[in-house]
């Protein structure tokens, strides 16, 4: 009887192993099964991520209809409110056309890079301007970081219109570049004409910053026009970089040399510099600029010490036109409510001469000759700007009239000749 009832355990335990086991079987697979299943449904669906992915980016790129349209300038630093007013102007411009309906069926899109009026920091700019697909460049709003950027601009063939730069290499040796304000030659040129013609004085020194090409080329051409129309350079006092914060030197020498007019081919923040230390020393004497004075208002620490000072520029922001009057509003509330200066109103010219080549070409960026073709209509087209009305001549620089303003109570107006 034991003998039976232990061969009974044994059967009994070798069956209960031989069911686990099978169990153990099943369990491990349906698990893989299971596993399997799983990672088939989450390949599945990360096939359809990365497809609606692409299909996404497909999307964006067949819909894209703008112009890209690239702007280099100081943003930041001494200079910014040179770059500030001039990206400003020109948004506002494509503003407007977006809101009209674009061109050539597309619209504009504006991409500002601050350069810091730095010129590497430029040329760095400009390349990721261009890896982001840039189609048309409105260059650089200084001359000494813009020289470089159209030289490089060369190869890559596109149509170039600087609103501001005004040094006249900026745009030699690129034949798509285009300026939209007047260069330095034509400035220093049209200023000793003005003076002349304005018997507004005789005897005139000069100061200017003889390590950058925009002042020191105003000088050079000034000076030759200004002998020839008779007036008399009695002193020239120059500055750098390096020593524009101590103008005592220069200032006592312009005091004791008898003129009646200072002329100033400088820019904005040293012009501060120099007016607010010559103050009770020159009081009796004309201060006479050009486009580098636009912004002082917003430099000086007492608008009573521009009372008086004249400027050369082609926009007064007083002026009664609908254009002007309606660009003045809309400008205001995005520029801490000061008035524009020629900077901006260069760069709202800016973009509408690239709107009127696209109408004159009838070209988008998908046709293969866009470049060619927008280059080719900047000879053909006549642009009625804030700045004038503007045509090209075959040195690319712009045909149009000059303008002086005056400040008074801290506003620039045009000079009543």
């Amino acid at each position: 009887m034991k003998k039976m009832t232990k061969l009974l355990c044994l059967v009994l335990c070798l069956a209960m192993l031989f069911s686990l086991a099978a169990c153990a079987s099943n369990e491990q697979t349906t698990s893989e099964d299971t596993s399997a299943d799983t990672s088939a449904d989450t390949s599945t669906d990360a096939a359809d991520d990365s497809a609606a992915a692409d299909d996404s980016a497909d999307a964006g790129t067949d819909g894209d209809k703008t112009v890209y349209l690239g702007l280099i300038g100081p943003m930041t630093g001494d200079y910014a409110n040179y770059g500030t007013s001039t990206r400003d102007g020109a948004q506002i411009a494509v503003d407007e056309i977006n809101e009209a309906g674009g061109v050539n069926g597309y619209t504009f899109v504006l991409d500002a890079q601050d350069s810091q009026g730095d010129p590497d920091s430029a040329v760095s700019a400009y390349g990721k301007l261009m890896d982001s697909g840039m189609d048309v460049s409105l260059g650089c709003v200084l001359s000494g970081e813009a020289q470089s950027v159209i030289t490089a601009a060369v190869e890559d063939g596109i149509l170039i219109v600087t609103p501001t730069s005004s040094a006249v290499a900026c745009i030699q040796g690129n034949p798509n570049a285009f300026r939209v304000c007047f260069n330095d030659a034509a400035q220093g040129t049209a200023a000793a004409d003005y003076i002349a013609d304005n018997n507004l004085g005789t005897k005139i020194a000069v100061f200017y910053q003889s390590d950058i090409d925009y002042s020191a080329g105003l000088y050079e051409t000034f000076q030759t026009e200004a002998a020839a129309r008779g007036l008399e350079i009695v002193e020239e006092q120059t500055f750098t970089a390096g020593s524009a914060t101590d103008f005592s030197t220069q200032i006592n020498a312009i005091r004791d040399s008898g003129c009646d007019v200072v002329f100033l081919p400088i820019y904005a923040a040293e012009a501060s510099t120099f007016l607010t230390q010559a103050q009770g020393k020159l009081d009796d004497v004309l201060y006479f600029g050009v486009d580098g004075l636009d912004g002082i208002q917003t430099k000086v620490s007492d608008t009573s010490l521009i009372e008086g000072l004249m400027m050369l520029t082609p926009f007064a922001a007083d002026a009664q036109d609908e254009a002007t009057q309606s660009f003045v509003e809309k400008y205001l509330p995005i520029h801490d409510n000061i008035a524009p200066d020629q900077f901006a109103a260069d760069g709202y010219d800016a973009v509408y001469i690239v709107k009127a080549a696209m109408e004159q070409c009838g070209k988008t960026p998908e046709d293969a000759d866009f470049n060619e073709a927008m280059v080719a209509a900047m000879y053909e087209i006549t642009v009625e700007g804030l700045t004038g009305t503007m045509t090209w001549d075959e040195n690319n620089e712009p045909n149009k009239p000059a303008k002086a303003m005056v400040f008074e109570d801290g506003v620039a107006k045009l000079f009543a000749e």
